[in-house]
């Protein structure tokens, strides 16, 4: 069986990119995913495989689900398109910007947090101390 021949069930898919059922058939809802349907038998194709995991790979990133199906939907498009690559390198730069800002907000939140945590053992030995 070649590639473009081989086929997958929900099953299959769901324990390979470990995710529910629930999961793959909430994606094929929202229109990102649309296997073959024999009677009441999903089948999946490798387009299908490969657009779950430029799916999840996009929740991991943080991309909403809009972003997502834009960005999975060039999959279909001719290949290097200027508009699909700006539109792309745009998200990627704006997802990260939105990340840098959470990590310093992180970092400040530690900071802060030690400095609390400081001053409550400082108290607490004083306390003790008396």
């Amino acid at each position: 069986m070649t590639v473009d021949t081989q086929t997958w069930s929900i099953a299959e898919l769901a324990t390979e990119y470990d995710v529910t059922l629930r999961t793959i058939r909430f994606y094929e809802d929202r229109g990102l995913l649309t296997p073959e349907r024999r009677g009441t038998v999903r089948v999946y194709h490798p387009r299908d495989r490969v657009r779950l995991g430029l799916i999840l790979r996009g929740k991991r990133l943080g991309f909403s689900l809009d972003e997502i199906a834009t960005i999975v939907d060039m999959y279909d498009a001719e290949p290097g398109e200027e508009g699909q690559l700006v539109y792309l390198l745009n998200q990627i730069q704006t997802r990260r910007t939105e990340l840098e800002q959470r990590r310093r907000d992180i970092e400040e939140t530690l900071q802060e947090l030690s400095e609390v945590e400081h001053r409550c053992q400082a108290d607490l030995d004083s306390l003790r101390n008396r």
